[in-house]
Formats: structure tokens, C-alpha cells, sequence
């Protein structure tokens, strides 16, 4: 195995500025855009109930148990919104950190057991990918899973190799156990599994009998269970049903069934990552120099690691017929470390720079076109949908949400409390595709009381309104036409996907309480000139 060696013009960066550098390049462009719903107001929201809550254990989307993922990123964004507040940078930091974990562990790796312009060249290659850095600015669990396995099979990796060498292996095994112990706080059994069966595997290929002796050592089991055991133990104590539905349902029916979202075909994988590494990926196609190593050489230990990971990846996630982007987001640094391999074959280093400066340039200004996109054509306008600071919520206010949840509205408004959310809970059937409406009964299963009092059936919302306090009402644009008593109360924004009702405090026996009144003649749906704001502030 070639070790570390450094051609001319070619230094290794400390470990903490690379960290550094890494982590102001992707957090420099997370404020810039509001949070997209649903996904990113989901997981912001559940963080942001973490911290008002004080209850660190469960995570709770509008007050109930939300047992889709474990809690390792709903810690860290709380931890982060503790100290910053719910801002968008800190909703997203979780995902941040995953992709510095993934690109300094490469560079660490390589630098180690390859050469330091592979590792720097890799590097670079990874953190101005579209794909990677779109990742790391989206507010949800893929990109820290992702950094926790890559960690997870070069802190492994790196012990089989430092121990066939007789060098010192315990401290990387341990993080490797560590590490496999976030992964499955991050997303569950894929961040230990994926992991091992591409350790397994080039176990198998190279015959490295180290990787089994590893697999079972001791000291790093009882870390791993120290670090994720407790967590799980604890909500399965606490909710018998914890075990069914988040392993059995959310692993492995989830896996085996179709019915869920985003169904794709087998091979919808390849396009994705050969579209999304662009410029990069464009270097696998260029023809190979007279020069280089013939195609055909022996490929070296580190070199299997990076062929076995990717395909591991990629096969696993393209079985399932349901299929999301992100879930293929661990195989880019094995992807990033072939790159750069291709466009260092045989080449001096002069004639690569201009060249290099030239892609990396490319490279980062997509990675900024895309965030640019996403400003300009993907903000979600329920996002933008502001209260006037005269007519804020406060504190003690009802808010109720209708035919609908509108996940980024509590961050956004920064609601401390639960909100009501109405629709026709009875005529609800076990949908087998994810929703808000899903994912509300789902939770409520874990706590009767609770969504009884969250989860008000339509036909008691105009008693709900009808309530000494003030009351906020959030529903569709459109809903004043199929519930004309709307008509009574102020509407104090409005867009094209939502509008807010403001209900001042009434009782029972107030002759303009609504509960007494429901047949009010409606009026006419304001045009946006007439509303108090139009929600795009």
C-alpha cells in the first residue's frame, strides 16, 4: 500500500482549518432561503418543539410522537435554535455537519493511506458537487446519516489497514463504533448496517480476514450500545407500540412494500447521480491519456473500498421501489474520490491546474445557480406568509389549522404551543402514502388524549372558534367558499396557498359567536389590494 507522499505545489492542510474552510463554505449560503415545505418545515418544526418543550427524549410534530426517525438531528437543530434561534441556518445545521464529517474523514483517509493531492483533489471534487452541497443546505435527515456512515467505513476501513500493519488501530475502530451509534440515532439500522456490509464485503473481495475479527469487537459494541442503546430502550418502555412501528413499519415494511411515495424505477439512480455531479462527472467520460495506467491494472485496496461502496449504496436503495434523492447521498465520496482519480491518471501536475481551476470554478458556481433556483422558483409561499406585528399571535392565542398542516408556520411564527388542526378525522382510512394526514393519525396513535384534544373533527371547529381567547384560523385560500361563516372574521393574510383568519374572543352566549351563527351569509373573497398583507413580505 503506497503511503503519504506529496508531489510538488501539493501541502496537507491542518485537520481543524480544513474543518473550518469546509464548514463556512456550505453554511455561507444556508440563511438565504426560507425553509421548503414539507420536509424541511417537518424537521425544523420538530426541533423547534424540542426545545420549547423541554422534553429532549420524544420527538413530537405539533405535540405528538413523531417516531419516523430517531432523534439525533431534532437534538442537534434544538441545540442550535437554543443558541440562535429558529433562523434557517440553524434548522439546517445538522445536515452541515453530516457533510463535514463526510468530506474531512476523506481527506483524513486518503491523506493517510494514499497521497495528499488524491485526498485534496477528492476533497474539493466532493464539496463543489451539486448534489453533495445542495444536501448539506437541506433541512432533513439524509445528509447527516450520509457523513455518519461515510465516517462509519473509513474510521473501519482505516483500523483493517492500520492493524495489518502493525500500527496503532483502537481509537479509529472506536470512532468507527461511535459513529455507527450516530448513524442509528440519525436514521436508524441503515446507519450501522450500510456501514458493515461494505466493510463485509470488502472484507470478502480483498480476503481481509481483519474486518470479522473487528466486526466483533467488544469494547466497540459496548460503546455503541452505550451511545444508541438508551434511546431506544427508553421509548420502547415508554410506547409498547415504539417496536412495530419504527422497525417493523418504517425498516422493513417500508423497504419490501410498494403503495409509499416516489415510486421509481430500479435504475432511476444513475441518472440522478450522473445529472447531479456535473461538472465532475463529466472527467469518467473523457477517454483515458496513452500515458496513463492501462485500464486494466490491478486495483489497489483503497481502490476496491470506493468500487464496493458505491455499488453497495446504490444497489440497496435502487431495490426499494419507493426512492427519494437523497437517500443516495452516501455513495458521492467514494464517487468524488474515482473523479478525482480519473483526472489525476498519469497527468503532471502543471498541465492539471488551469484545468482544475477551471472545473472547481464551474463546479462552485453551479452548486450557487442552484441555490439561486431554489430561491427564486422553489419557495414555498406559505413560507413567506407573514403576520403584521400589530396582529402577531401571542402567546396565550388558539391557532387552528384547517383541511391541512402547514409545516413551516410554527417555526415561522414561532409558536410555542401546539396548534388545533380540523379536518374529517373519522372518514380517514390507514393511507399507505406519506401525508400530513398520515403522519398526524400515526403520531396520535402514541398518545389518545393528546390527539384527542389536538385533532378536532370539521364538524366541531366552529365551537373551537368560538372561544374566549383570540383565535387564528390557517387554511386554504379558497376555504371561505365551502364554509361561508368565514366571512365574519378578519382576514389578515393572504396568498395563493393559504390565507389567516384572525376570530376575536367570544363565548356562548355572544350573538356573534360563531357556533350560533354558522349559516352567516358569505362575502365576497377579497382581491389581494383589499387584504391587510399579502403574505410575500
Amino acid at each position: 500500500m503506497k503511503r503519504p507522499g506529496n508531489a510538488a505545489g501539493w501541502t496537507s492542510p491542518q485537520p481543524l482549518w480544513l474543518a473550518a474552510a469546509l464548514f463556512a463554505w456550505l453554511i455561507a449560503t444556508a440563511w438565504v432561503r426560507p425553509l421548503m415545505a414539507p420536509d424541511e418545515g417537518r424537521y425544523a418544526g420538530v426541533a423547534l418543539q424540542m426545545l420549547y418543550s423541554g422534553d429532549w427524549l420524544v420527538p413530537r410534530l405539533d405535540g405528538l410522537p413523531f417516531f419516523h426517525k430517531p432523534p439525533l438531528f431534532y437534538w442537534i437543530g434544538a441545540g442550535a435554535m437554543a443558541l440562535a434561534g429558529p433562523v434557517e441556518w440553524a434548522a439546517r445545521l445538522p445536515s452541515i455537519l453530516g457533510a463535514v464529517t463526510a468530506a474531512a474523514a476523506l481527506f483524513l483517509f486518503l491523506r493517510r493511506w494514499s497521497t495528499v493531492r488524491l485526498a485534496l483533489l477528492s476533497t474539493l471534487v466532493l464539496v463543489t458537487t451539486p448534489f453533495f452541497f445542495l444536501g448539506a443546505q437541506f433541512a432533513n435527515l439524509d445528509m447527516l446519516v450520509a457523513g455518519c456512515i461515510a465516517g462509519t467505513v473509513l474510521l473501519g476501513a482505516g483500523a483493517v489497514l492500520a492493524r495489518e500493519r502493525g500500527e496503532p488501530w483502537r481509537a479509529m475502530l472506536a470512532g468507527a463504533y461511535l459513529l455507527a451509534a450516530a448513524g442509528l440515532l440519525a436514521k436508524g439500522l441503515i446507519g450501522a448496517v450500510l456501514p458493515a456490509a461494505v466493510l463485509l464485503a470488502w472484507c470478502a473481495v480483498t480476503r481481509k480476514r481483519a474486518v470479522l475479527r473487528l466486526a466483533a469487537w467488544l469494547p466497540g459494541w459496548a460503546l455503541l450500545l452505550a451511545v444508541a442503546g438508551p434511546w431506544f430502550v427508553a421509548m420502547q418502555m415508554k410506547y409498547p407500540e415504539f417496536f412495530d412501528y419504527f422497525v417493523v413499519t418504517q425498516h422493513f415494511r417500508r423497504f419490501a412494500s410498494s403503495g409509499f411515495n416516489n415510486e421509481h424505477p430500479f435504475w432511476f439512480y444513475l441518472p440522478v447521480l450522473a445529472g447531479l455531479t456535473l461538472p465532475w462527472f463529466g472527467w469518467l467520460l473523457v477517454p483515458r491519456r496513452q500515458e496513463a495506467p492501462p485500464a486494466g491494472r490491478r486495483l489497489s485496496d483503497i481502490d476496491w473500498l470506493m468500487w464496493i461502496w458505491l455499488a453497495v449504496i446504490v444497489v440497496f436503495f435502487s431495490i426499494p421501489r419507493s426512492k427519494l434523492i437523497g437517500y443516495v447521498l452516501p455513495a458521492l465520496p467514494p464517487l468524488a474520490y474515482l473523479i478525482a482519480q480519473r483526472v489525476l491518471a498519469g497527468r503532471p501536475l502543471e498541465a492539471l491546474l488551469p484545468r482544475l481551476r477551471a472545473m472547481t470554478l464551474a463546479a462552485a458556481a453551479v452548486c450557487v445557480a442552484c441555490v439561486a433556483a431554489i430561491v427564486a422558483y422553489a419557495t414555498p409561499p406559505g413560507a413567506r406568509l407573514r403576520l403584521p406585528a400589530e396582529l402577531a399571535a401571542a402567546p396565550g392565542d388558539l391557532v387552528v389549522m384547517l383541511d391541512s398542516y402547514t409545516y413551516e408556520l410554527p417555526f415561522y411564527w414561532r409558536l410555542r404551543n401546539p396548534v388545533l388542526v380540523s379536518a374529517d378525522w373519522k372518514a380517514a382510512g390507514d393511507e399507505g402514502r406519506d401525508n400530513w394526514h398520515k403522519e398526524l393519525l400515526d403520531a396520535g396513535r402514541f398518545d389518545p388524549a393528546r390527539a384527542a384534544a389536538t385533532l378536532v373533527e370539521r364538524s366541531r371547529l366552529a365551537g373551537t372558534l368560538c372561544s374566549p381567547r383570540t383565535s387564528w384560523l390557517v387554511g386554504p385560500s379558497n376555504a371561505q367558499l365551502a364554509n361561508p361563516w368565514l366571512a365574519r372574521a378578519q382576514l389578515v393574510a393572504f396568498n395563493e396557498r393559504i390565507a389567516v383568519w384572525r376570530f376575536a374572543g367570544s363565548t356562548a352566549r355572544d350573538p356573534h359567536c360563531l357556533e350560533l351563527s354558522p349559516g352567516a351569509p358569505a362575502a365576497a373573497m377579497p382581491k389581494p389590494a383589499d387584504k391587510k398583507t399579502d403574505g410575500n413580505d
